[in-house]
């Protein structure tokens, strides 16, 4: 502890979680710890497919095997530690413990913002101009890509997770949430925030709504390359390929939005908590599901890759 004038600063947060000790919400928890192995098994199967097959050794699908390495480390930055505090009862966390998990959060949140961005320029590409697809979007250019994602989000978390510590904090401990989210932590300081809420929400504007302009636009050039097309099968095919894309930015983008672009004023512990919950567990658990379901290429290479583990033992089952 430390003192500043009559006032006594605390050392560590204690969060309150996202359940209570009841056995509705050890059903609830249980439901979290399946969608946690659900979203781990999925990502780690769709980062396998992508590198083992050869026929997924294309810009569309490098995207993708790095949006699943996002996904696994976002939820792992939130679920493991929260499973613990819920299991022994309690959910103390010290005040560098609260920066790295901020910072972590943040840096991924921030790199699937511009990924997605770029994924949508990437189907763009593809269907408007497919003759100088592999020009256009060439190995280099994909990693220069990725590596942009990464620097953005780096930037954004580093800065956040250094103004939000760099506060006074005293008096309650308690962060009523389940992981340190900087809207949630600010409540506790001992000083005038509203600038730098005023900051993080131009912020938090700047990082959602710049990637989601690129994607809008992406979208709208789509769709009219694919409204001239002749062929009906071309048509449908644009489509399929951009479905499951447009499908996970709704998801990810609408729960972001909710929490981030909200002035401050208008958030609730409640619901804070639960579109919380959304883009950091389900969000994560769901993009593996709606890119192999909605993907021949990636149920190809699922069969292929089960074939070859087990066709010795089940040759009746596989095609």
């Amino acid at each position: 502890m430390a003192w500043v004038g009559n006032q006594t600063l605390i050392s560590h947060f204690i969060l309150l979680g996202l359940f209570t000790q009841s056995p509705l919400h050890f059903f609830l928890f249980s439901i979290i710890m399946v969608m946690f192995l659900v979203a781990l098994s999925g990502n780690g199967l769709m980062i396998l497919l992508i590198n083992v097959n050869s026929r997924l050794h294309n810009p569309m699908y490098f995207f993708l095997s790095w949006l699943s390495l996002m996904d696994l480390m976002l939820i792992s930055t939130i679920v493991p530690r929260m499973a613990t505090d819920f299991l022994l009862g309690h959910g103390a966390i010290s005040f560098t413990g609260c920066g790295l998990q901020i910072l972590f959060f943040l840096t991924l949140l921030g790199d699937e913002c511009f990924l997605l961005a770029f994924m949508a320029y990437d189907r763009y590409v593809a269907i408007s101009n497919p003759l100088r697809y592999s020009v256009v979007m060439s190995r280099r250019v994909c990693w220069l890509m990725v590596t942009v994602s990464w620097l953005f989000g780096l930037v954004d978390g580093l800065i956040q997770a250094i103004f939000t510590l760099h506060f006074p904090y005293c008096g309650s401990q308690e962060v009523d949430h389940f992981f340190c989210e900087v809207p949630a932590i600010l409540k506790l300081a001992c000083a005038d925030t509203s600038l730098y809420e005023t900051m993080i929400y131009v912020c938090c504007i700047l990082m959602l709504l710049l990637p989601f302009s690129v994607i809008s636009a992406s979208y709208l050039q789509i769709l009219a390359a694919v409204l001239h097309m002749r062929s009906a099968e071309g048509r449908q095919k644009a489509f399929a390929t951009c479905s499951s894309h447009m499908a996970v930015v709704s998801l990810f983008y609408g729960a972001a939005m909710i929490t981030y672009m909200r002035p401050q004023a208008y958030h609730s512990s409640k619901q804070d908590k639960v579109v919380s919950a959304f883009y950091t567990m389900i969000t994560p658990m769901l993009n593996p599901l709606i890119y192999s379901l909605r993907n021949k290429e990636v149920s190809e290479a699922l069969r292929k890759l089960l074939r070859r583990c087990y066709f010795p033992l089940y040759p009746i089952w596989l095609p």
